[in-house]
């Protein structure tokens, strides 16, 4: 288990060098203008997150945001080539210039950010580990799953959580390893494990797609911290701007309500500078990252404020039914917030 960790992250640093040069001469915006096209790692499939439909196209709360910085930069979000990855995967895809963005509910760790030199832009949903059993097993608390088969992706922070967690309570479990949530799945359904554990989030999405989610329970036990955010390069500053900003908009938007609904009256008429200056009415701030003043503007048209987001693709009136909780505004109680846009 170690092995393979250890081999990813040597395999992403390797990666690394051969994108670096590329970052170093902070010519991803060049590259993605050039090429008329954003190319953003996703996951693989995960309901409600990042999935294509029947026909292919991909929809989700983590492809809102592939879409939010192609419409900033390109004008248009559908110029998005959208790139699977896996949880072994994902940081090569991002390290060796395969995608320009890595936007798949992946954890801002130190590690990641200093071993693997990644740059976490934000976070856009903060989250915890969990566990999910069928119902029938009898289990109701986490604490009762000693010697348990468990089924987990390799390559991930759940992977090292886990063992952190069963040390601690000192007990003892048997890891069933899967490369995807998709095996994940399959694996749990088939009884090949006990237990599933991932992300909170990522259990309620999978259990929302299971044809009979009422037999199945995810545990009241949360054991991490799992800030999810979207990555690019290091070494491509202003690249790095332009997503991150990006996120911002999308928060700010919903703090200051501009709606996809609105947002052309307010573009004209609003008397908040703070949204004046958000939707390009005064001031240059697109062109300070080399964009057009609409950057913002066209990355909220894209799919909504933050808030927006959120509610079609995972909030509460959806399968999934997950709750703002910590992801609420600061005004609201939760973590999000925007820097200033002066």
């Amino acid at each position: 288990m170690k092995k393979s960790v250890l081999l990813g992250t040597v395999a992403a640093t390797a990666a690394f060098i051969g994108g670096a040069a590329m970052a170093a001469e902070g010519d991803t915006l060049k590259a993605v203008k050039a090429r008329g096209e954003l190319i953003c790692g996703v996951n693989t499939g995960l309901v409600g997150f990042a999935a294509p439909d029947a026909s292919g196209n991909w929809a989700g709360f983590d492809v809102a945001v592939c879409k939010a910085v192609a419409a900033a930069v390109l004008g248009d979000p559908a110029k998005v080539k959208y790139v699977p990855t896996t949880g072994q995967t994902r940081f090569t895809a991002l390290s060796s210039g395969e995608v320009d963005v890595l936007a798949r509910n992946s954890t801002w760790t130190y590690s990641r950010d200093t071993d693997l030199k990644l740059d976490f832009i934000g976070v856009n949903y903060y989250d915890g580990q969990g566990f999910m059993v069928r119902k029938d097993l009898g289990v109701t608390s986490a604490k009762e799953l000693d010697g348990a088969t468990i089924c987990i992706q390799t390559g991930t922070t759940t992977e090292l959580n886990l063992a952190d967690y069963f040390k601690a309570n000192n007990m003892s479990y048997q890891p069933v390893n899967i490369d995807s949530n998709a095996e994940g799945e399959q694996q749990y359904m088939a009884g090949a494990c006990d237990a599933y554990t991932t992300d909170a989030s990522g259990l309620a999405a999978t259990r929302a797609a299971f044809a009979d989610p009422e037999n199945h329970i995810i545990l009241p036990e949360i054991i991490s911290k799992e800030p999810l955010g979207p990555a690019v390069r290091h070494g491509d500053n202003n690249w790095g701007d332009i997503v991150r900003w990006t996120l911002n908009a999308l928060i700010a938007a919903e703090e200051y309500g501009v709606t996809s609904a609105n947002i052309e009256e307010l573009a004209t008429n609003s008397e908040n500078p703070e949204v004046q200056r958000l939707l390009g009415a005064s001031d240059e701030l697109g062109a300070m990252m080399g964009l057009d003043k609409d950057w913002a503007k066209n990355a909220i048209k894209a799919s909504g404020n933050y808030g927006e987001v959120f509610a079609k693709t995972i909030g509460e009136e959806t399968p999934i039914g997950l709750a703002r909780g910590l992801n609420a505004q600061w005004t609201q109680g939760g973590l999000l917030y925007a820097p200033p846009f002066r």
